[in-house]
């Protein structure tokens, strides 16, 4: 007989960002976003509606420059980014969002936060903030384990 345990953080969390980005992505194309794919969000959820440079943005993402200069690069075809020369260096570029961009960031957010209120709602003022709470931080230790000494970095349990 198998053994049944509790799904593992790395089971949670995955489970937790899919239905996430499921609920997410058929709301924006119910809302006429229909092009727009979870990857597109790694740099629209953090671009900045006065833009940012491509090195910005992957600081902002935590993903590779390459990684984000091929969704800019996607999302321009869509119609949601432009790359403008920057004021403060003409020889950078700032990617800045579109009217359709902000309008795909704006419905975004909205209905992130409706899916943050439903589970407030369930779980409760207190609770949820709590959850919160203790998400950032073992969000920021996993995002840390890298700086530890290498001695400590095995990989191993």
């Amino acid at each position: 007989m198998a053994e049944t345990r509790e799904p593992d953080l790395g089971i949670l969390i995955g489970r937790l960002g899919r239905a996430l980005q499921e609920e997410l992505f058929t709301r924006l194309a119910e809302q006429g976003h229909e092009r727009v794919r979870p990857r597109h969000g790694t740099v629209l959820a953090v671009l900045p509606q006065e833009g940012a440079r491509a090195t910005e943005l992957a600081l902002l993402s935590g993903q590779h420059k390459q990684i984000v200069g091929v969704i800019v690069d996607e999302l321009e075809r869509l119609g949601y980014v432009a790359r403008v020369p920057d004021p403060g260096d003409r020889r950078a570029k700032l990617v800045v969002p579109t009217p359709a961009g902000l309008d795909e960031i704006f419905k975004a957010r909205a209905i992130l936060a409706d899916i943050e209120e439903r589970h407030r709602q369930e779980l409760g003022q207190d609770a949820y903030r709590a959850f919160k709470t203790a998400l950032h931080q073992v969000t920021g230790a996993q995002c840390a384990w890298d700086e530890r000494a290498p001695e400590q970095n095995t990989g191993l349990p």
